[in-house]
């Protein structure tokens, strides 16, 4: 069954304002940096005046008063006041009108300040705390939201390659359409973000039209794909379809550009210009290598999407873990002894490179679209063992490849692993216990998906090997 559901998306497009809109939007967000480094010393100033280190407390003190817990409500109330006249910045001189900027992009940085504030002390719904906030400098604050009513999105350029957004209190500005706006969307927010190369708007947008089936997708053998993070040579992913997709691996080819600028720039003195001149290319490399991993991740994703099917079973992959740096080893005289960080760092930055944890979420997007869904699945255990019989064979990550007398078939390992996690998404993977440092399997149903499994892997090997 279908029907019209509101679907929310995002798309970012490159910006072209005059040099007087150019000087209004630069002066906003100075505007909304200022305001947010205000609330955030509002809240530390807060923060150390009404706590204390100690754990007990003398007979005869003198407490100082208390003051109520900024938050969003009592932080916006402030904002009349502030806009009833200039207000000067002790450390600049510079004077700052308020009032020139729309109330409701003031509001949603208090929301930015109160999100991070709240992660600090009490932490995310899954109770994660996140780092002190930091105050923000003109190179760290980049983004300041418009929303609500008086936005408006024309299309009226020849040939269509430029589209305009009125924006209240700045007016029409010209932006440039490398992407066809769907019809029946309406336009409810928009962001300006300041990049190396100029300005870009993401146009928050909600399309009524969109139609999306209300049906659970039941996954089966032939629906459903099972996808192995690799990260071996240039191999990316693996799927259980018996196929291998390359990877880009951006970060390496640009390592040494990117260690060469910034070899530069460290060599120069704080705030000189050469400083900030090498600043910008560094951030024009660091631009370089993430669009190029995006545009991968984007291809990568609708190839696979493409296939048909319609769930997706990948890895829970504990990225933190696998990217955290080796804890430090000492003797028994108390000096440090090589810990393997040195080889570690290296698998660190393929990690980084690689970025699963980014082109999973991406997956998702794509897919939800395509009215496909992205499962993550426990992989404990689905790199170890075969997947047409139960046995233990890749106990190490050197083991590549199996060769196996009975069937003259050849195994590759990252091809097994995702047939499995395709197993454990389809509930058919075998229960294994752990038992005095042995491996037992308990329940399993492995000859009831033999057949299939063994026709993938031996398409698998002839297309690799040529046959």
């Amino acid at each position: 069954m279908i029907y019209n559901h509101t679907m929310k998306y995002t798309y970012q497009y490159k910006a072209l304002p005059t040099t007087e809109i150019k000087l209004e939007i630069n002066l906003w967000l100075r505007i909304c940096q200022y305001w947010y480094n205000r609330q955030l010393g509002d809240r530390f100033d807060w923060w150390e005046h009404n706590r204390t280190s100690v754990d007990s407390c003398p007979l005869v003190a003198s407490l100082p008063v208390l003051r109520d817990k900024p938050n969003y409500y009592s932080q916006k109330k402030y904002l009349p006041g502030l806009k009833k006249k200039p207000i000067t910045v002790q450390w600049s001189g510079e004077e700052l009108d308020l009032s020139r900027v729309p109330a409701n992009t003031l509001q949603e940085v208090c929301k930015r300040v109160d999100k991070a504030f709240e992660r600090f002390i009490a932490g995310d719904s899954s109770g994660n705390r996140s780092g002190k906030p930091r105050f923000k400098a003109q190179s760290r604050y980049r983004s300041f939201v418009v929303e609500g009513a008086g936005l408006e999105l024309y299309s009226c350029s020849v040939g269509g390659k430029y589209l305009y957004v009125k924006v209240p209190k700045i007016g029409v500005i010209k932006i440039r359409s490398h992407r066809h706006l769907p019809d029946g969307a309406t336009i409810k927010q928009l962001q300006f973000i300041k990049k190396n190369d100029g300005w870009f708007v993401n146009l928050r947008l909600e399309d009524t039209t969109v139609p999306v089936s209300n049906a659970d997708i039941i996954p089966n053998w032939e629906n459903s794909l099972g996808m192995d993070a690799v990260l071996h040579e240039d191999d990316y992913l693996a799927t259980s379809e018996g196929f291998k997709l390359l990877s880009l691996k951006v970060l390496r080819k640009s390592q040494h550009k990117l260690t060469r600028i910034s070899q530069k720039k460290n060599a120069r003195k704080r705030g000189s210009k050469a400083r900030r001149k090498l600043a910008k290319r560094e951030g024009k490399q660091h631009q370089h290598i993430a669009r190029c991993r995006k545009d991968f991740q984007y291809k990568t994703a609708h190839k696979l999407v493409r296939t048909g099917k319609k769930v997706f079973f990948h890895e829970d992959l504990n990225l933190k873990g696998l990217s955290k740096r080796n804890a430090p080893k000492q003797d028994e005289n108390g000096a440090f002894i090589p810990n393997g960080q040195a080889s570690k760092s290296g698998l660190n930055l393929s990690w980084s490179d690689a970025a699963f944890g980014q082109f999973f979420q991406l997956l998702g997007h794509i897919a939800g679209k395509a009215g496909a869904v992205v499962i993550a699945k426990n992989p404990a255990y689905t790199s170890q063992l075969l997947a047409y019989r139960d046995e233990v064979i890749f106990t190490d990550c050197s083991i590549r490849e199996y060769w196996d007398d009975n069937l003259n078939l050849w195994v590759d390992r990252d091809i097994n692993a995702a047939i499995n996690i395709l197993r454990v998404g389809l509930d058919i993977f075998p229960t294994i216990k752990r038992c005095k440092g042995g491996i037992t399997i308990v329940g399993s149903i492995t000859d009831d998906t033999s057949k299939e499994v063994l026709h993938i892997l031996g398409c698998a090997t002839l297309r690799e090997r040529n046959i």
